[in-house]
């Protein structure tokens, strides 16, 4: 009996545990019949999608193209690359003070690149500011104090070409650079070609390099005939001021040759990650935490100027009506101002042929500028005095040079010991000068007087009709050159200690040439009687 139980109780715990199991089963059939079907009717499930991969961000804008450089900066990085590197590297196998000396010049030219860099992009200021021209007045005094420091130097004929040709530079106040660069060779040729004689048959670098120094000036003189014909130029029209051009022309705010880099482009979208119940918005930044910048408007086309164009008749609504007495034809009293363009600009925009350009007035005829004496670094610039009526004098000091230009019927006195004198296109002017370290440089000065009270090296004179020289006792061993040059006379002092006249000697005008031994032979004619 007792075993019969146990077995009846075993036989029962059988039967419930595969009730059990049964309904377990059941369960789990439903519980999966139930998923299946709210997943197929787009409710949500309790597991996390995959998100979808991230779209590729956009390419970043095409940087804009760079700026075109002007035309006349292009030309002259050429003259600098070519005709100056040229001489810089010849001066480099000579070494020492010619090497030293000639990076000095090539400073110069870079200096004068940046003044012209800033002449293209800015409106001409009503005073100039000194800061335009640093570079190369500092550029110029190192070319002179070399040459200065070491006249005892055996290669002194090298450093006083140098530093007569340097003032060339200079051309920026001339109407006619290119001719003023021109005459400014002969101060050159005058030391150069001592050089030249010198090492024809020693040493051909020596050569070599004098004849580099003329081909730099003879190559600006071709690049001022192209681009200044008539004198510097400026962007007067849509020009931005001269010291912010310069900030560009030295690596300032605005690039010299390109635009602004483009902005960098904005990060790619964070990808939404697909969480139940539908991904919430970022949470704002934290207050004290200045939000990200938006990115950079993005230039405007041209699209839009040509809409601007293309309206026809409407694009003149915005245009204000030109009163009467605004009217240049109709006032002449407006017509000094006026910037209205000419007869040959009118005709060029209403399509029909040019009008023959009209000759330059001579330059008797033309508006004088008021007349300057300034010192600009260790220049001295005189100039557009007419008949004063007082004496121009100019306290020089050893270290500067004198540009004295278009000074008519004046008298100009330069006391104490200056560098150098240049004097050009002048009439009727008289100049008494106490001494000069280099030359004196006078070229087409009709009608000149110089007395010379100390002593100047060197006297050069081109072109000149009518000149009165007047040496002193200190100065009877200056040189005097003449080119093209009539109705000279040198007044030398009657002996020390003596009661004489002055002696009056007329340089020669006529020569007389002929071949002798194959070789031409020139000769002064003397008149006598």
């Amino acid at each position: 009996m007792a075993s019969g139980g146990h077995m009846h109780n075993f036989t029962t715990l059988i039967k419930r545990l595969e009730a059990a199991t049964s309904r377990l089963e059941d369960m789990a059939m439903s519980f999966d019949d139930s998923g299946a079907s709210k997943s197929s009717s787009g409710s949500p499930s309790s597991a996390p999608t995959i998100p979808p991969p991230p779209k590729a961000s956009p390419p970043p804008p095409a940087a804009p193209a760079p700026a075109p450089v002007p035309p006349q900066i292009q030309d002259f990085d050429a003259l600098i690359k070519g005709d100056v590197q040229n001489f810089v590297n010849l001066g480099e196998k000579i070494g020492g003070l010619v090497a030293e000396q000639s990076k000095a010049v090539l400073r110069a030219f870079q200096a004068e690149r940046t003044y012209l860099f800033v002449v293209t992009k800015a409106k001409k200021p009503d005073t100039q500011p000194p800061e335009l021209m640093t570079d190369l007045h500092k550029a110029s005094d190192s070319i002179n104090n070399i040459r200065e420091s070491n006249r005892a130097s055996p290669l002194f004929n090298h450093l006083s070409a140098v530093a007569e040709g340097i003032v060339a530079l200079a051309w920026f106040f001339e109407s006619k650079p290119a001719e003023f660069v021109t005459d400014m060779i002969g101060g050159i040729e005058y030391y150069g070609n001592k050089v030249l004689k010198e090492y024809k048959d020693k040493d051909k670098a020596h050569v070599e390099y004098i004849k580099a120094y003329y081909q730099n000036f003879k190559a600006l003189a071709e690049y001022l005939k192209k681009h200044f014909p008539q004198g510097l130029t400026w962007n007067n029209e849509s020009g931005i001021d001269a010291l912010e051009a310069l900030k560009q022309a030295k690596g300032g705010p605005a690039p010299v040759s390109g635009g602004a880099p483009p902005p960098p482009p904005p990060p790619p979208p964070v990808p939404a990650l697909n969480v139940p119940g539908g991904g919430a918005p970022p949470p704002p930044p934290p207050p004290g935490i200045p939000p990200a910048p938006a990115p950079a408007a993005p230039a405007p086309d041209m699209g839009a100027v040509f809409n601007e164009l293309n309206q026809g008749e409407g694009i003149t609504a915005s245009l204000r009506k030109v009163d009467k007495s605004e009217m240049t034809h109709k006032n002449p009293n407006l017509r000094a101002g006026s910037i209205v363009p000419d007869s040959e600009g009118s005709s060029a925009a209403r399509g029909k042929s040019p009008a023959p350009s009209k000759k330059p007035k001579p330059e008797n005829m033309r508006a004088r500028k008021p007349p300057r004496k300034e010192l600009e670094g260790s220049k001295w610039l005189v100039e557009n005095f007419d008949a004063p009526g007082e004496i121009i004098e100019i306290p020089a000091q050893q270290n500067q040079s004198i540009l004295i230009s278009r000074c008519n019927k004046t008298i100009i006195k330069v006391t104490n010991k200056a560098n150098a004198i240049a004097i050009d296109n002048c009439v009727g002017l008289s100049l008494i000068v106490d001494s000069l370290v280099s030359s004196l440089d006078v070229i087409k000065c009709p009608k000149f007087a110089v007395q010379i009270d100390g002593t100047v090296p060197t006297l050069l004179m081109d072109q000149v009709d009518g000149a009165a020289v007047y040496l002193g006792q200190q100065s009877l061993s200056t040189e005097v050159f003449t080119s093209k040059c009539s109705a000279v006379n040198i007044n030398l002092p009657p002996p020390e200690g003596t009661d004489g006249d002055t002696k009056e000697c007329p340089l020669p005008e006529q020569f007389k040439s002929y071949i002798k031994n194959g070789v031409l032979v020139s000769e002064i004619v003397e008149h006598a009687g």
